[in-house]
């Protein structure tokens, strides 16, 4: 007998490790897979927004220097110390003054040159080098003279001095009094350029025109032939690309229209190769330590019995989560298994209880809201047998129509057919009522009605607009003589909404207030009974949340804002 319990004892044991081993080292295991992805997409991640961080830098540093040679191009062609020295009125000392005032500001310094039309050397801030850059000069002002364009710019690897090259050139034709006098050159060195293009964790930089001419660049490797930019560009203008056999990320960032000038900037991307390896072995290495020691520590809790316990806790935690047919089962013929069936008989009774304080609540809600309902119409009917006995007398016609509408108005306002009807049938209801009341207040009172064809077929209360409509014309005539009502019936979400406005005295926010705290009020035997009795009546039918609310400005009217859920098909009430 005792090997028996002994060996039933070891095999629960052993299905409780297993257990153990299952449900603690799957999930951690399923978390290093996931650390693993995430290191993998953010080292994917951080290679593209770090390229793409280095073509933002390299644009707006070009951009800046664009700018500035733009703008000191324009200011200094229109300069009159440059137009009186090419005109030969004056000296160059005021034109270099000015140019390295400028020059001194520049993160990127240039050359400056002034010519006559023909192209001869009027001055220069070059140190010449070879004849090959006066030659280049001299081409420059040819092709302006050719094409006739007022600006030119235009990539150009001009050699000077001390193995020095510019790599753009800005230039403007000058004029004076009588006419283009001459040409002032601004040339930009690439070695400038090449400092503002260089960006720390970016391998490559290259800058290109809309010839695909490379203008500058950190790495000799994306110029080819006639300086035209070498490398693969990639679909949509970013992804990998291969250069000598590495891998790089690629990306283009395009400059002002203007320039129509493409960034290349590249990282390396065998770095990240590299960490995928590395992450690889350390998974594995981690994922052998931890299988060992779970199993050690499963075979430690393994020793303890606690599936009883862990039964009991589980049913109780699903009670707390709402499930009201949470019995739990226990046949360990212990204390465990008397203490579940306490546990199951307590929450058969409390299923009891909920079940009967429900039935007594629906009860209380049908006889109370039959009690509400009973109190809408008396003063109504008072108003409309009123008019009726003069219309008796002065118009037989108007007084056969008044019968028939009030016919029709009460006939449904008494009728057992049901609590809840279709919306579009209470509007026909509402009418009738509003017909009666222009027939007593005539061209004092307009009224409009507007339904949504979403709202039309939609399931309300009876009776559930005309208090609000009461309501609007007891207090809308004390200080306005005509009075203008406007209904709306829409759908948001899964409620709808009634909104009835009306263009009426209005309310102070304190008046506002007061009459929201009558409304919102448990009980109420005061003034603004119809409006309390109909929010009462549909927090009883569907929970708070639900009702009415008040918006009201004083001399501006009010709005009443009926809210309820949204049901069509067959009425569940």
């Amino acid at each position: 007998m005792m090997r028996t319990e002994a060996r039933k004892g070891g095999g629960f044991k052993d299905s409780l490790r297993r257990m153990i081993l299952r449900y603690t080292f799957v999930p951690i295991l399923l978390l290093f897979v996931l650390f693993l992805v995430f290191m993998i997409v953010n080292a994917r991640l951080e290679l593209i927004n770090q390229t793409r961080d280095a073509g933002r830098y390299v644009k707006a540093g070009l951009e800046k220097a664009f700018d500035q040679y733009a703008n000191e191009l324009d200011r200094a062609a229109s300069e009159e110390a440059v137009i009186r020295f090419v005109e030969g009125k004056a000296g160059a000392a005021p034109v270099y003054e000015q140019f390295y005032d400028f020059l001194h500001r520049q993160n990127v310094k240039s050359i400056m040159h002034l010519t006559t039309m023909d192209g001869t050397e009027l001055t220069s801030s070059a140190n010449y080098g070879t004849d090959q850059s006066r030659y280049a000069l001299q081409a420059i002002v040819n092709r302006m003279n050719t094409t006739g364009k007022l600006v030119l710019m235009e990539t150009n690897h001009i050699r000077y001095a001390e193995d020095r090259y510019t790599a753009y050139t800005f230039a403007k034709q000058l004029r004076g009094e009588n006419g283009p006098i001459g040409y002032l050159i601004f040339q930009l060195f690439e070695e400038d350029l090449q400092r503002l293009i260089f960006v720390q964790k970016n391998e490559i930089a290259a800058v290109v025109d809309d010839f695909d001419t490379v203008i500058v660049t950190t790495n000799p490797l994306t110029r080819g032939l006639m300086d035209k930019y070498h490398l693969t560009i990639p679909p949509n203008g970013k992804g990998f690309i291969y250069i000598n056999g590495e891998r790089y990320y690629s990306m283009e960032t395009k400059m002002l229209p203007l320039l129509k000038w493409r960034i290349y900037t590249l990282s390396a991307g065998e770095w990240t190769t590299r960490m995928y390896v590395s992450l690889a072995v350390f998974f594995v290495l981690t994922s052998m330590i931890l299988w060992i020691l779970v199993q050690y520590l499963a075979r430690i809790i393994a020793f303890r019995q606690t599936r009883s316990i862990d039964k009991l806790i589980f049913a109780v935690q699903k009670l707390q989560a709402g499930e009201m047919d949470a019995y739990v089962y226990i046949g360990t013929g212990d204390e465990f298994e008397a203490l579940a069936n306490q546990y199951n008989i307590m929450l058969t009774r409390l299923n009891a209880l909920m079940a009967k304080n429900e039935e007594l609540s629906h009860l209380r809600r049908v006889i109370e809201t039959k009690h509400l309902q009973s109190q809408f119409h008396p003063h109504f009917i008072f108003n409309v047998l009123e008019m009726l006995r003069y219309a008796i007398v002065v118009d037989h016609k108007l007084a056969q129509e008044i019968v028939l509408t009030l016919s029709r108005h009460l006939r449904y306002s008494i009728s057992n057919e049901g609590q809840l009807v279709v919306l579009e049938e209470d509007l026909h209801h509402v009418n009738d009522y509003m017909q009666l009341q222009q027939m007593r207040f005539k061209n004092r009172l307009d009224y409009h009605a507007d339904m949504d064809a979403g709202a039309q077929h939609a399931y309300v209360p009876r009776l559930i607009i005309q208090p609000v409509i009461e309501n609007a014309i007891k207090y809308g005539y004390k200080q306005k003589e005509k009075l203008a009502i406007r209904v709306r019936a829409y759908t948001s979400h899964n409620d709808l909404v009634l909104e009835v406005a009306d263009n009426g005295g209005g309310m102070s926010e304190d008046r506002l207030n007061e009459v929201r705290a009558i409304m919102y009020a448990q009980h109420n035997e005061a003034e603004h009974i119809g409006l309390h009795n109909l929010h009462r009546r549909l927090e009883l039918m569907y929970g708070e949340g639900y009702g009415i609310q008040i918006q009201s400005q004083l001399g501006e009217g009010a709005i009443i804002i009926i809210t309820i859920p949204l049901r069509r098909g067959e009425p569940d009430v």
